[in-house]
């Protein structure tokens, strides 16, 4: 069974996140999920979801580019304790410093909902956008009910 097409919702997310206007660059998407945290989120984000928004004509502003790796790697093999503990304070400064930039240079944002709840960042990802005045589109690629979706009779 074929996944459905849902291109042209997604041109229609292009007009509305230039408010129509005609553009001469790619429209900026900020992708907001937690699909970097698994090896298996990350390869769908990577080898499927990203492609498929790119391939759409949208630049991507993607949070999990890779940038913090070396840090948080560093931050990592610190032993426990109280240094530990506050290179990640501040490791989690910097990086939600850097996604509030990235959003605020965006035009719109693709939130990832999967799961039985909304992922916390995710969620504070989407309420940072929504007081920007971004426009904010849901994707759910999860088949569990959740929160208000019906469940069975």
């Amino acid at each position: 069974m074929r996944p459905p097409d849902h291109t042209a919702c997604w041109r229609a997310v292009r007009r509305s996140a230039t408010l129509g206007a005609p553009v001469t660059t790619a429209a900026r998407i900020y992708m907001a999920s937690p699909l970097g945290f698994s090896e298996a989120g990350r390869h769908f984000y990577d080898g499927v979801l990203l492609p498929f928004v790119r391939g759409l004509g949208f630049e991507v502003l993607d949070p999990w580019d890779g940038s913090d790796r070396d840090a948080r790697a560093a931050v990592q093999a610190l032993p426990d304790g109280a240094a530990r503990r506050e290179a990640w304070r501040a490791l989690n400064r910097d990086v939600g410093a850097a996604n509030r930039t990235a959003i605020d240079a965006a035009h719109a944002v693709v939130a990832v909902l999967d799961g039985p709840d909304v992922d916390s960042g995710t969620a504070a990802e989407i309420g940072y956008a929504f007081a920007r005045a971004k426009l904010i589109v849901g994707y759910r690629g999860d088949f569990r009910l959740s929160a208000d979706t019906r469940g069975p009779r």
